[in-house]
C-alpha cells in the first residue's frame, strides 16, 4: 500500500512541477526511496502512449508534451502592430495621389524612407504595386488596395475626405491628421529604420480638393 502512496506523492509532484525535479528532492518524499527509480520507470511506462510522456533528462524527471503531437499543439497568434509616423503618412499619400512612385512620396514628403514603410503596407494588405511609369528606370506605381477600402469602410476611392472635409474636422490643423489616424491604429510600435524627421504640422500640400476615382 505504501508502494502505491509512493507512485501517487511522485506523481503528483511531477504533474505539478513547472520544472524538471530532482531526484534526490523526490526521494525525500517517498517512504521507499531506494525503489524511486523503479517508481519512475513504472510511471515513465504508464504514460508513454499518452499524451504526455515523462522525461528523464540527467538526474531530472519531467512531464513533457509527447513528441508525435507537439507540432500539432502549435499555437499561431496575430499580433497587433501600430503603424509607424513614416508608414502612415505613406499610406495616406498613396491613398489620395495614386499611383505613385517611391521617389514621389520622398519628395512629397521631404525625406527618404527606408524600406519599412512600404513592405509593412504591403504586409497587411493595403498597398499593392501597379506596374511601372513610363520614365527613366520604370520606378514601380503604388495603389490601394480592396482590403484597405474595406478596412477604412470606404466604398470606392471617391469617397476619402475632400480637403474641405478633412479641415471641417480638424484633421488639418496644426496636429497633423497623420497623429490622428494614429490614434485610431491599436497595437504595438513598429520599429522601423527610417531617418529622422520634423513632424508635418499640415497634410495640405498633398490632399486634393477631390480624391482621385
Amino acid at each position: 500500500m505504501s508502494e502505491q502512496k509512493d507512485t501517487k506523492i511522485l506523481e503528483a509532484i511531477l504533474f505539478a512541477s513547472g520544472e524538471p525535479v530532482l531526484e534526490d528532492d523526490l526521494k525525500q518524499k517517498i517512504s521507499f526511496k531506494n525503489n524511486l527509480i523503479q517508481y519512475l520507470e513504472n510511471i515513465q511506462d504508464s504514460y508513454k502512449n499518452s499524451g504526455i510522456n515523462l522525461v528523464k533528462t540527467g538526474n531530472k524527471w519531467s512531464f513533457r508534451t509527447s513528441e508525435d503531437i507537439k507540432n500539432d499543439l502549435t499555437i499561431f497568434k496575430k499580433q497587433k502592430r501600430k503603424l509607424s509616423r513614416a508608414a502612415l503618412e505613406t499610406l495616406a499619400i498613396i491613398a489620395y495621389q495614386q499611383p505613385i512612385t517611391r521617389s514621389e512620396i520622398e519628395n512629397i514628403r521631404g525625406v527618404q524612407m527606408g524600406r519599412g514603410s512600404i513592405d509593412h503596407l504591403m504586409e497587411i494588405g493595403w498597398i499593392k504595386p501597379s506596374g511601372r511609369k513610363n520614365i527613366p528606370g520604370k520606378p514601380v506605381l503604388w495603389i490601394t488596395t480592396d482590403m484597405f477600402l474595406e478596412h477604412f469602410g470606404i466604398n470606392n476611392l471617391a469617397d476619402l475626405p475632400n480637403k474641405n472635409e478633412l479641415k471641417a474636422s480638424g484633421f488639418l490643423e496644426k496636429r497633423s491628421a497623420i497623429a490622428k489616424i494614429t490614434d485610431m491604429v491599436s497595437g504595438e510600435n513598429d520599429a522601423e529604420n527610417d531617418q529622422k524627421e520634423e513632424e508635418i504640422e499640415s497634410l495640405e500640400d498633398f490632399i486634393p480638393e477631390t480624391p482621385k476615382n
